[in-house]
């Protein structure tokens, strides 16, 4: 199975937002049906985020809280060690760790993150497909 490595937006749209575009991702994962790899930055980064004042009054629109997206993350997602860095590098250093992880697993990198996709080619060169979580076929 090849792993995947969700950026944080990913993570929100699944767990916080319930993005149509994401629910099959959402279903996938719960299945286990995919190997979701991440580190405890990627976790740590997310539990912050799940504190931005735009982020809050959206998690209690959507009756989610953070406990229940971090339980989601736990129960999910495959801690492992922080990669060293790729041979490419982000104009957006936040993503960085997640182009690492996937450059080092050979992973699949879902993210919508201009940032990140704009490296397509190069990450590709290096056995990594960027992509949005629409186009993921599961």
């Amino acid at each position: 199975m090849t792993p995947i490595v969700l950026d944080t937006n990913i993570v929100l749209d699944a767990f916080v937002f319930d993005d149509p575009a994401a629910r099959p991702l959402k279903q996938a994962l719960a299945a286990h049906q995919l190997q979701w790899i991440a580190t405890k930055a990627m976790r740590d980064e997310l539990a912050r985020v799940l504190t931005y004042p735009k982020v809050t009054p959206r998690m209690a629109f959507y009756k989610v809280t953070a406990a229940h997206v971090l339980a989601q993350f736990d129960g999910q997602a495959e801690l492992v060690d922080t990669a060293p860095k790729a041979p490419v590098t982000c104009s957006d250093a936040d993503d960085q760790k997640f182009i690492d992880l996937a450059v080092t697993h050979q992973a699949v990198l879902l993210s919508k993150d201009k940032a990140v996709l704009c490296m397509k080619k190069r990450l590709l060169a290096l056995a990594v497909k960027a992509q949005v979580a629409i186009d993921l076929i599961v």
